[in-house]
């Protein structure tokens, strides 16, 4: 990434986390709170121009540290009322294995997300459903045929403690 018509951001061509100053860091935390702000409204929040803010915006949008933007949906409201998560230990290891399983779960619209992981399971998936028999559905019909895996385990959320996607920045901030 190139600086950006004075943007803050700093490329790091060793591959280490991407230098923030004060200002990029008031604008992402300003964003992950509410990705729908114009650049006038972010302008009030970080004390910077509207043309400055679009500028470092598109910088930061440019560069990969902001993927993207998306409203949160209410699962519960919108009747997912079942989230489970799914613990599977594959029978065999190999490049081939991990990359069809990984596949196959890319393409399950349940899985809200998956991940490769140390310990007593190979895969976690966190599964959302409306209700125990698409969930049974789910596991049964789907998951337990597929023939790399060799054993799953599942965990009913009773109560979501913390359920947040921010990111804590403040240990990323120059200036």
């Amino acid at each position: 990434m190139h600086a950006h018509y004075g943007s803050g951001c700093e490329p790091n061509c060793d591959g280490a986390p991407m230098i923030l100053d004060q200002f990029d860091h008031k604008i992402l935390q300003a964003l992950q709170r509410n990705g729908a702000l114009t650049n006038a409204e972010l302008s009030e929040l970080v004390n910077l121009s509207p043309s400055q803010c679009s500028r470092r915006r598109a910088a930061l949008e440019a560069s990969g540290v902001i993927e993207g933007y998306q409203a949160r949906l209410s699962a519960r409201e919108l009747g997912f009322t079942i989230r489970a998560i799914v613990r599977v230990n594959l029978r065999m290891h190999g490049q081939d294995t991990d990359k069809e399983f990984s596949r196959w779960v890319e393409r399950q619209a349940e899985v809200q997300s998956a991940f490769s992981v140390s310990g007593d399971a190979d895969y976690v998936l966190d599964v959302r459903v409306r209700d125990l028999e698409s969930f049974s559905d789910f596991i049964h019909e789907r998951l337990l045929i597929q023939p790399q895996v060799a054993q799953v385990r599942s965990d009913f959320v009773l109560k979501t403690l913390k359920d947040r996607l921010e990111l804590d920045l403040s240990t990323n901030v120059r200036g």
